[in-house]
């Protein structure tokens, strides 16, 4: 039975931490689902006969919708018990994951990754609010914390990994079925082990609102996607700008509304509008400088995607011990010290991605990525634990899908952003062979490092080697001014946590 005041005991007990794997799973599966399709693509695209345009949205449809309802079903699940929407939300995830499995057309495929997106968006908000419920305790909530992000972590690190596995053996529609089971566990379970929370004054959801929070975020982060794919081309532009103002119609809606969708109170909370902002930012940071990493391993390294997939693992293990270790101290420093203790080493990772060169690389690369993921490990759960207990019980669902929103914004802003100078150096730093100069294939090999390894497989030898030597040289040089940015973004986000973040305390568990 819902409940809105009360709740567990302050210290949790097994039943509180077997929810906690519970809700942890179908959390990873939710970032597993983006990445595992990755490998599987060019096979699907065959079967299906998708174009390009079709291929773009089987590629983004999940998490387009999954941004896009993040802050709707986050105070959809305030309002009609959390428990409830991620139940509804997993049963429907099943489903579709096996219709996508067994798509017959690009269409069929790109509807069912957008079913999946919505349904997704019911997973994240939800779990983080319900740990917020059954962990009062402030030492154990920072562990649940720790654990439920780096579910988020192994489910992005995991996702290529498990797609090259399953490709090994199975057909293409094998990566969808793997959230399957997962889902049916959590629907199996979840009513036993998890409690329900909702706000029993809430009000009815306010359709204009979910429509304009749809279409601020769908064409804002559209736009910023394919800006880094193409430049600064008018669509993507007019797009961006549609967002915006559909943002802003968004915004005085909620100002206007006696039981508004989100509660813009929430960001007169110092200590949640400044959480989200250095969450939105090192997230684009961390995303745009991962871009460059994987496009390093697979198109310089030339390593195979399955392959590039176990070397971000190496990373990622670093970005997970963080997690736990920061957790470790968390109780001796202020969130404001230990999140610029962070991004400062952040920043020296950054340094030393600035030193990769295109043929010795490999060694410096992953020392310098290894280094940044152990330094931003504190923020994600630092972030949390600031946010949603900063808000009313009743909008813990709210609050935590504004950070989900905010992570989801920052990964897009980071890709558009530091892949657009990545692009510009490589344009004005590659230097092409007399043969293709001026060519169709000169122009395609201009543009970017994939192009040049595509147009160079139809070359003469020595002039291949050429192409491919200059274009490799380019995309690192673009890599290390990217590296450099983001070195300074760091040591910024250093600043703007411990001015911004200096009177929230240290969590301090109780006195036994």
């Amino acid at each position: 039975m819902p409940v809105s005041a009360g709740g567990p005991p302050s210290t949790a007990g097994r039943r509180e931490w077997l929810a906690l794997a519970v809700l942890a799973l179908p959390t990873m599966m939710t970032m597993l689902d983006i990445g595992v399709l990755f490998l599987a693509l060019p096979e699907l695209t065959a079967t299906l006969s998708a174009s390009a345009s079709q291929q773009l949205w089987i590629t983004d449809a999940y998490g387009f919708l999954t941004a896009g309802f993040l802050v709707t079903m986050g105070t959809l699940g305030d309002r009609i018990g959390r428990r409830r929407l991620l139940l509804v939300g997993a049963a429907v995830f099943a489903v579709v994951s096996v219709v996508a499995a067994y798509s017959s057309s690009p269409e069929m495929l790109i509807a069912s990754r957008a079913a999946l997106g919505v349904a997704g968006a019911t997973i994240v908000p939800s779990s983080l609010a319900l740990i917020m419920v059954m962990f009062r305790d402030a030492r154990q909530r920072g562990i649940a914390i720790s654990v439920w992000a780096a579910s988020l972590t192994a489910g992005v690190a995991l996702g290529p990994v498990l797609g090259g596995v399953l490709l090994q053996w199975f057909w293409w529609g094998s990566v969808f079925l793997v959230a399957v089971p997962i889902m049916l566990l959590l629907l199996v379970t979840g009513r036993a082990v998890l409690p329900e929370f909702a706000n029993p004054s809430a009000g009815r959801p306010d359709a204009v609102s979910v429509l304009f929070s749809l279409g601020a975020l769908l064409p804002f982060i559209y736009g910023l996607k394919e800006i880094a794919r193409l430049g600064w081309q008018p669509g993507p532009v007019l797009a961006v700008l549609v967002g915006a103002l559909m943002g802003l119609a968004f915004v005085l809606r909620q100002r206007r509304l006696d039981d508004p969708l989100l509660d813009l109170r929430l960001f007169s909370i110092r200590a949640v509008s400044a959480a989200l902002l250095i969450g939105l930012l090192v997230a684009g940071v961390q995303s745009g400088s991962g871009f460059f990493v994987a496009q390093h391993l697979q198109m310089v390294e030339g390593f195979s995607p399955l392959v590039a997939g176990l070397w971000v693992l190496v990373p990622t293990l670093a970005l997970t011990v963080g997690i736990f270790v920061s957790q470790a101290v968390s109780g001796l420093l202020r969130p404001a010290h230990l999140i610029a203790i962070g991004t400062t080493v952040a920043a020296v990772g950054m340094l030393v991605l600035t030193q990769v060169g295109p043929t010795t690389g490999l060694p410096v690369l992953m020392t310098g990525f290894t280094v940044v993921y152990f330094g931003v490990s504190p923020v994600g759960p630092l972030v949390a634990r600031i946010v949603v207990p900063s808000a009313p019980p009743e909008k813990a669902g709210s609050a935590s899908s504004l950070q989900s929103t905010s992570g989801e914004l920052g990964v897009a802003l980071g890709i558009a952003l530091l892949g657009s100078v990545g692009a510009a150096v490589y344009r004005s730093g590659v230097a092409l062979p007399a043969e293709v100069a001026d060519t169709g294939a000169g122009a395609v090999a201009g543009e970017t490092l994939a192009g040049a390894l595509v147009v160079a497989e139809g070359l003469p030898g020595p002039v291949a080697a050429s192409l491919v030597e200059s274009a490799r040289a380019a995309f690192v040089a673009g890599l290390n001014t990217a590296a450099g940015i983001c070195a300074v973004a760091f040591v910024v986000l250093t600043g703007l946590a411990l001015v911004a973040l200096r009177d929230v305390p240290t969590p301090r568990a109780p006195a036994p």
